[in-house]
């Protein structure tokens, strides 16, 4: 099988994507946007992409292209704890650094840590960890750094002098598996945290008390909620469309005759599938 990730190579979503696929064929995206594309033209049978951060919150690119290509859902969702460091090129003068290159999120994630040791040094936006190390790894006549993953290092050949740097250790993303196929997929050697349905609905319009109808489908029949979030339509302002999980295995029964209240509420509904969680090491 071919399957797309967030590249570029040596980014996190392809550390994930190595676990969850370790014997397939494996293809870089540059952006989010490209693997939802790779995705529906067929070009590929499957794509890693990160869902949710557990400091910086949802990925909302990720949601808004759930949302526009309702023909791909989701087939399972992996956890990764993730670990940042701070890497120059060898010959860099450290006390000389002029730049940190990283991701946003990375950058944010790392916050404290380079204000506390780094705080005059320049912080600039890239689009990737990975390709921060890369422009590192081939402007070797500037003192540059990026904040990347071991495998970066390796790959460009940097050298770590600061590792760990991130401000929480709880720092974990989530990823997503998702695919034009209404599958669940299965790997005998991963452990499964647990397994959720995705749904997303819109609401028929803005009126009192519509939202809680919407969440008394799944109060009154027990269905625990683990996520529920907003996000906007782009149709003006206050028009949203929700994002929800739902815990458990999906009863054909009882979760069937919650999507057809849903739908008698006039609610549009985007049932994403039934998968595990896994967790993956970093």
């Amino acid at each position: 099988m071919k399957i797309a990730f967030l590249g570029p190579q040596a980014s996190f979503t392809q550390l994930a994507t190595a676990q969850l696929f370790p014997d397939e064929e494996l293809l870089p995206q540059a952006n989010i946007l490209d693997c939802f594309h790779a995705v529906e033209n067929g070009e590929v049978d499957k794509a890693v992409v990160p869902l949710e951060n557990s400091i910086e919150g949802t990925v909302s690119m990720t949601l808004d292209y759930l949302y526009k290509t309702p023909e791909i859902k989701i087939e399972a969702e992996a956890v990764m704890p993730i670990a940042h460091h701070l890497m120059v090129h060898p010959d860099c003068k450290i006390e000389d650094i002029e730049k940190i290159y990283s991701h946003p999120q990375a950058l944010a994630q790392s916050f404290h840590f380079l204000d506390d040791h780094f705080k005059e040094v320049t912080k600039q936006d890239f689009s990737s960890t990975a390709a921060a190390a890369k422009h590192v790894s081939e402007n070797v006549d500037r003192n540059l750094a990026a904040v990347a993953n071991q495998f970066a290092a390796n790959l460009y050949g940097l050298k770590i002098i600061h590792r760990n740097i991130q401000d929480f250790e709880q720092n974990h993303t989530r990823f997503i598996v998702i695919s034009k196929k209404k599958q669940a997929y299965h790997h005998e050697k991963l452990n499964i945290l647990g397994e959720k349905s995705g749904l997303l609905i819109t609401l028929p319009e803005d009126h009192a008390g519509g939202l809680h109808q919407v969440l008394s489908v799944f109060a009154w029949r027990k269905m625990n909620l683990s996520k529920i979030e907003s996000r906007t339509l782009k149709t003006g302002l206050g028009n949203y469309f929700f994002f929800i999980n739902v815990v458990g295995k999906w009863e054909p029964v009882l979760h069937e005759n919650a999507l057809e209240e849903l739908k008698a509420l006039d609610a549009d509904v985007d049932f994403l599938g039934n998968y595990k969680e896994y967790l993956l090491e970093s």
